[in-house]
Order: C-alpha cells, then structure tokens, then sequence
C-alpha cells in the first residue's frame, strides 16, 4: 500500500472524501479509490479554478473545483463545464471525455466534476513555442483558429445544448454581468472601468441571433486562448483538448474571437511579465491572419462595424477576471505562484479597452 497521502499539497482536494465518492460513481476505475489510497497533484498554471491530476499509479484522471475563499456567484460554474464538454463529446471539436459531476458541496465543501486527463501542453509564452519552432508554431496557431470555428458551426440543438443559454440580448446581458462582478471584486478606485462600461453599456450592437444557422448565435467558449488548448505541435492535428470550459454559453461567436485577439495582444498592452506572451513567438499569426482564417474556416461574417465593441468588451472582461483573482490574491485565498503581478495588468488593459471602443478616426 502506498504511504499516506499529504492533503497539504492539494489544498481543496481531501483524496480519503473524493476516493470513495469516486468509487461509487465509476466503481473500479482507480484502484485503491475505495480507501482513498490515491495520489494527487495541483497542476500549476491555474489562476482561477483548480485544477488535480489523480492517480493510483498506473490510471490518472483530473478533477476541477472552483477556487478556495471569495467566489463570484455567477463564476467558476462546474456544472457548465461538465455539461457543455459532455455535449461535445461526439463532435469535432476536441474535448476531454467526462466521468463525473458533484453538482454541490456535500464532497469536497464545493461543486466538482472529473474527466479524462488529455496528453498535451497548454503553450503560454513564446519561450516555449520557440522551441517548437517558426513552422509547427503556425501549424498551431493554424489548428487554434479552426477548432474554434468548428465550435461555433455546431449547432447547439443538435447536442443537446438548446436551453443552455439565451442568445437574444446576449452582448447587453454580458455588459451588466461583467459590471455586476467588477462590483463584486472591487477594491480601489477603477476610473477607466466606469467609463469603459458606461460606453459599452451605451453601444450594445443589435442582437444577430435570428440570422440563418451557421452565422448567428453559437455556442460560445468564453475564455478561448492558446493556453487553454491541450497540444500536441507534431501532430497531424495538433489541438487535443479544449479545456477550462466555465463560461460557456449560447450567444455572439464574435465575443470569443475578440477575446483571442486581446490575449494575443495582452504582452504588448502590459508589457509582459505578468501574461502570456506565446503570440510573440516566430510564425505565430497576425490579428488580420487570424480574422482571415477564421472567416474563412467558419464561413461566418467578421463585422468590422462591430469589432471595436467585442475587443472593448473583451478587455474589460479579462480586466475584470483580473481584478477578482487581485482581489483573491489580497484576501490569501488563491493556491499557487504568479499571483502577486496580477493586479498591475488591470488598469492597462482597461486603458487599451477605451482605446478599442473609440473610432480610429477619433484617436
């Protein structure tokens, strides 16, 4: 038998509870799991929720949780995870297969579920696609873009996912819900933010769920970006896992498309150090040879008209989803390294958002 497990080094996992609760939802898949005789890792890189690798050393599988301490109701949501993953599981899209869901926190004091633990890396600087290469780095970035249209060419009937969201005034409800957690995570005075949402709040583009299948409302990922791909550059297909899943809704596909092009730009805007810097990295695409393939792959429309919006959006979205994890960071509430920077990225890419929102000519 192996030595007992040391539960400090997975605050939030306490593998004598999750052991036998495992065994009964899929009993004999992890030897040992009736007695809790498990062993367990938290995988570094998580800011957000946390992220186990589970073993009984031959078999491994991976359990997410929300974080320790101060979390947003309407966050860090498990049960989207778990379903919308599951939904997908038949589709092309890459995702890990699901085993289990707590839907409350009667195991481990919150919701969690369990799935398949997916070979690849989540590439986040340009260091290690340097390594990679100038060709297999495009080849991902490439593969990156497609996975990503071939997610919102699902349609969401045809899985399952019908009532998983409310496309119609989707863009006006995600400016009240990202002000609604800024307020939630608010500790010092944030001017740019207050303007950055009073101009989004009075520039929501007309709603685009009526068009025809395939060009209007999708099932949209959320936080799409390199570092929540699971990948392999050798591969013919290289992506193969789409990960971290907890805001996932049906609504404006554009929104995800935005939000990429803001990660790929975050170093730029804030100056490295506390991001990822992987579209740096030699034979990562442009924004324009982003936007091309995508339209290209997807066949849905980019509208430039609407782009200022959706990239105005998108930094103050991952602004706010900074300012929680700052917040979090103050409280000593999050688990890991790398937390320390984070509330300096803030006020940047709230700045960089003004910037988007306004027309060039005006700039």
């Amino acid at each position: 038998m192996a030595d007992a497990p040391d539960r400090t080094e997975t605050p939030g996992l306490d593998l004598a509870v999750f052991g036998p609760w495992y065994e009964q939802q899929r009993p004999g898949h992890l030897d040992g799991a009736a007695t809790g005789d498990l062993r367990a890792r938290l995988i570094a890189g998580g800011k957000s929720n946390l992220t186990y690798e589970v073993t009984d050393g031959t078999t491994e599988v991976i359990v997410r949780r929300p974080p320790l301490g101060h979390v947003q109701a309407t966050a860090h949501d498990m049960g989207r995870e778990h379903t919308v993953m599951s939904a997908l599981a038949d589709t092309d899209v890459p995702v890990p297969q699901t085993y289990a869901h707590c839907p409350d926190d009667s195991v481990l004091g919150a919701p969690f579920y369990v799935m398949e633990k997916v070979e690849g890396t989540p590439y986040r600087t340009a260091a290690q696609l340097a390594e990679v290469g100038p060709e297999r780095t495009r080849h991902l970035a490439d593969a990156m873009v497609d996975a990503l249209a071939r997610l919102h060419l699902v349609d969401p009937a045809s899985v399952g996912l019908a009532e998983f969201g409310r496309p119609q005034g989707f863009l006006a409800r995600q400016v009240r819900r990202w002000g609604q957690q800024l307020e939630g995570s608010r500790s010092r005075d944030l001017p740019d933010a207050d303007r950055l949402l009073a101009h989004l709040a009075e520039h929501v583009p007309a709603d685009d769920a009526d068009r025809a299948p395939g060009h209007g409302a999708g099932i949209v990922h959320g936080d799409y970006r390199l570092d929540n791909l699971l990948a392999l550059p050798d591969a013919e297909q290289p992506v193969r896992a789409v990960v971290d899943w907890e805001m996932a809704t049906l609504g404006d596909p554009l929104t995800d498309v935005a939000l990429l092009l803001v990660y790929d730009g975050l170093a730029r805007v804030v100056g490295g150090g506390a991001v990822a810097d992987a579209s740096a990295a030699p034979g990562y695409p442009t924004s324009e040879e982003v936007l091309e393939r995508y339209a290209a792959t997807s066949g849905r429309r980019v509208d430039a008209d609407h782009l200022d919006f959706h990239l105005g959006l998108a930094h103050f979205k991952l602004a706010v989803i900074l300012e929680g994890i700052h917040y979090r960071h103050q409280q000593g509430q999050t688990v890991g390294a790398g937390f320390d920077r984070v509330g300096e990225v803030v006020e940047p890419m709230l700045a960089a958002g003004l910037a988007a929102v306004h027309p060039r000519k005006d700039r």
